[in-house]
């Protein structure tokens, strides 16, 4: 019986190896095509039954090439980088990996929080140019401040935790769940007018794509905060841009941008009211080895239970070929 084929695209930042060992136990030929190129891709994977990827954008023109495609593997939570509905169209699963690095993605938007409410990089970069004299800019009382907080799955809840002992009061939007116990529910827009830090925490979809806007910056009190570690179109960066030059936010940090890596010219890599990381909050050495576990135990699923165990979507043909 020929043994089905596993490849890996584009490996960001983890070491495929334990994902490798229990494919191969499992009974696949794995193959490591280390490029996020759709024509490398369809190349070293034409007659792969399975896609394990990183970032690498799987569109219908790719899966068109990939016939024998049976299950595309993300690495994050987020799969926007696949093209889901084509996917289904195809017979073909899309899964993610929801919860290897929740406690990482929040720790990294909690302190990202705490750094802009008390001015840490401003202040840094004061000292570091010779200036040892407070600003005349003074932060909020953390136990006087009002944070939102957009987006209540496991990630956002978790932060949600984690500052609500720190602050006055947390107001949560979720369109599909419940906010949890401490947490004030709030639509949408009240949350941006009441908010003294926003912090993002959705899946990036044609419904939440450019979500803070200049319309809903300008609703947020002058001089506020957002934070971002979820994916960078869910902001429009220019109108971003220009609230952090008019005052109206006093800054963000942003783990993730709308290119990633950023070009030089990118006005958040100069802005010098903008923390920035390189799309790095779910790392820890911990998530590094669960991300890549956690996406071969989705194709090991597929293949022994013909559905994976973090499905994203679900295929209008049915294909039982595993």
């Amino acid at each position: 019986m020929t043994r089905p084929i596993a490849v890996y695209t584009d490996v960001v930042g983890t070491d495929p190896q334990p994902g490798i060992e229990l494919l191969e136990a499992a009974g696949f030929e794995v193959r490591v095509a280390s490029s996020a190129d759709p024509a490398m891709i369809a190349q070293t994977a034409q007659d792969a039954q399975a896609l394990l990827i990183g970032y690498s954008p799987v569109d219908a023109e790719l899966l068109d090439r990939l016939g024998e495609l049976r299950i595309v593997a993300t690495q994050s939570v987020g799969f926007d980088m696949v093209d889901t509905e084509a996917a289904a169209h195809r017979g073909i699963w899309v899964s993610n990996v929801p919860a290897a690095a929740t406690e990482e993605v929040a720790t990294h938007a909690f302190a990202m929080a705490l750094s802009l409410m008390r001015g840490l990089p401003f202040l840094d970069r004061d000292v570091r140019a010779g200036n040892w004299n407070v600003s005349n800019e003074k932060p909020r009382r953390l136990s006087e401040t009002t944070v939102g907080v957009v987006g209540l799955g496991r990630i956002g809840a978790r932060f949600a935790s984690l500052i609500r002992p720190a602050v006055g009061t947390v107001l949560g939007f979720d369109p599909f769940l419940d906010v949890p116990d401490g947490v004030e529910s709030v639509a949408l827009p009240e949350l941006f007018a009441r908010s003294e830090l926003i912090s993002l925490h959705l899946p990036l979809s044609a419904g939440t794509a450019g979500l803070v806007n200049a319309a809903t910056l300008a609703l947020m009190p002058r001089g506020s905060f957002l934070v971002n570690v979820s994916r960078g179109g869910l902001v429009d960066h220019g109108a971003l841009a220009h609230a952090l030059d008019s005052g109206q936010l006093g800054g963000a940090a942003l783990d993730v941008l709308a290119v990633e890596p950023p070009d030089a010219a990118d006005a958040m890599v100069g802005h010098p009211r903008v923390l920035l990381s390189p799309h790095a909050a779910y790392l820890s050495a911990e998530s590094a080895r669960d991300y890549v576990l956690q996406q071969a135990e989705n194709v090991v699923s597929w293949h022994h239970r013909q559905i994976p165990k973090n499905p994203v979507n679900t295929p209008l043909v049915a294909q039982f070929t595993a």
